[in-house]
């Protein structure tokens, strides 16, 4: 049996990942007038609590993307793109809305790096 092993950058990332979710939820449920000064007309308390709770999810699959286990992955792809959707639908730029998934972009593209010739992705179950 082949011992999984992630690269450094790997973990790195998704450190990073876990931190910037717990903060993302903090400010979502604890600091809601400064979060909504992002949008051109505000946004209501459900929506940043909808946005608290996805974030809350987010660290969910992470912890599963720790624990090698590759749904994770598709869970952040999933709400990462129903959090674009709501910044959108809630008046952020479509650029600024769109760079929420640049972090599943590179941590896609870090789960390919390879360790003793098996990348990260193919190491998840």
């Amino acid at each position: 049996m082949i011992t999984k092993q992630r690269t450094g950058i790997t973990t790195g990332w998704l450190i990073f990942m876990l931190v910037i979710n717990i903060l993302s939820a903090l400010l979502y449920l604890f600091k809601q007038d400064l979060v909504a000064n992002d949008f051109h007309n505000g946004i209501p308390a459900f929506m940043l609590f909808l946005l608290a709770i996805l974030s809350i999810i987010n660290i969910l699959f992470i912890v599963l993307v720790f624990k090698w286990i590759k749904k994770g992955v598709w869970g952040l792809i999933v709400t990462n793109i129903l959090a674009v959707v709501i910044n959108i639908y809630n008046g952020l730029g479509i650029g600024q809305s769109l760079l929420g998934l640049l972090g599943i972009v590179v941590l896609l593209l870090i789960l390919q790096i390879k360790k003793n010739n098996h990348s990260n992705w193919s190491n998840l179950t």
